[in-house]
């Protein structure tokens, strides 16, 4: 515990001083909530450690042999980082002779074409929904304040871990909608290489400058219309320098949504309400409504999975709009639908991003309902 980051004492004197302030009413009341949150994150924690024990009990009579005197040198070259480290504390366990252990208990499967993830890793991964808090100021906002001039930069620890889960080590991954570059720098974090595109030579430099603040491998980047840039089949395959991509991850400007003037939190608060197109340009899919957004976009798929691998995964966040005029707006059922049509393009499921740092607005009140989308749906397809 004295050596994790969190300061539980300092925490604890912090959320004291705050609570002094509000009334008595209002501090039973968050005092009664911080009790239940704690007993329900003992209770799943306590859960884990029971499981954990099981499993590790489990293990005790399993067939266990010395992994590197187990395996051949060309099985052993193949191995993640992290199991090499440990290799030679490290166990082959169960009767297939594929499940290395490490000592911390943690298994890896040979047969894992996939990733480099232990099968604890994996399965947290499967949660088809998740909720992040992340840090938009300090060593932990991984340089929030330069990537900020864009309107949705998405969190590079967040694009590590579904590059993580989509690739192995060195794996290439691109995102031709890369903006401020946080794919780029998720794939950093993990040790892959990653290619991006953008239509904003501002957005490039911004991306370069945050690598820079961070220390990280810059990765490759080109300043271009993308969408007309991947039908140069030729062109494209020499930039990939011939090179087969293992993952497309993209966030796409979806359609006009942000070329609209605002009437969320803006409005509310009397601030400037604005559009913030991602560029003034006719073609950026940003400025397109959404029907051509469709059809353009769609195109995009095609010619970018051509260079993808077989059993490659392109994965795609987009955000609904709200119902209006009897329209639900349900635009990413309207993706997944059109990507699904594409030739040996197969959807697998989707991922619902909750995003727990953007502020709660009474909208409606007192009349409707009008939802507060702090979630963004993650599309996650594979070719063949």
């Amino acid at each position: 515990m004295s050596n994790s980051k969190f300061n539980y004492e300092k925490e604890i004197r912090k959320f004291e001083k705050q609570l002094v302030k509000l009334s008595k009413i209002t501090r039973d009341k968050f005092n009664i909530e911080l009790q239940n949150e704690l007993s329900l994150l003992f209770s799943r924690k306590t859960k884990e450690i029971k499981n954990k024990l099981r499993l590790n009990k489990i293990d005790q009579n399993k067939k266990n042999t010395p992994a590197k005197s187990s395996l051949s040198n060309k099985n052993l070259e193949k191995l993640p980082s992290w199991v090499k480290d440990e290799i030679d504390e490290s166990s082959i366990v169960g009767n297939s002779n594929k499940v290395i252990q490490t000592p911390d208990k943690r298994k890896y499967h040979l047969d894992n074409k996939l990733n480099d993830l232990s099968g604890g890793e994996w399965t947290f991964f499967l949660n088809s929904v998740i909720t992040t808090r992340y840090s938009t100021s300090g060593a932990d906002s991984y340089a929030h304040e330069i990537r900020k001039i864009h309107p949705s930069p998405k969190p590079p620890q967040l694009m590590r871990q579904i590059i993580e889960f989509f690739t192995k080590e060195r794996g290439l991954v691109f995102d031709y909608f890369m903006g401020v570059g946080g794919t780029l720098l998720g794939a950093s974090l993990c040790n892959r290489k990653a290619i991006g595109i953008d239509l904003s030579g501002k957005y490039i430099s911004a991306y370069k400058k945050a690598t820079k603040a961070l220390n990280l491998v810059e990765q490759k980047t080109l300043q271009a219309d993308s969408v007309n840039f991947l039908k140069k089949t030729s062109e494209f395959s020499k930039f990939l320098n011939e090179e087969e991509i293992d993952l497309i991850l993209i966030d796409p400007p979806y359609g006009d949504m942000m070329a609209r003037e605002k009437t969320g939190e803006a409005a509310k608060n009397k601030k400037n309400s604005e559009a913030t197109p991602f560029t003034n340009m006719d073609v950026d899919l940003g400025n397109m409504e959404w029907k051509k957004f469709r059809e353009v976009f769609k195109d995009t798929i095609k010619n970018a999975t051509k260079n993808l691998k077989d059993k490659g995964h392109i994965v795609i966040f987009i955000k609904d709009l709200q119902p209006k005029n009897g329209d639900p707006n349900l635009l990413h059922a309207d993706l997944i639908k059109d990507i699904n049509n594409v030739d040996k393009i197969n959807y697998l499921g989707t991922k619902i991003w909750g995003d727990l740092s953007v502020n709660l607005y009474p909208y409606g009140y007192p009349h409707s309902y009008v939802s507060n989308q702090i979630h963004q749906y993650i599309l996650i397809f594979r070719k063949g």
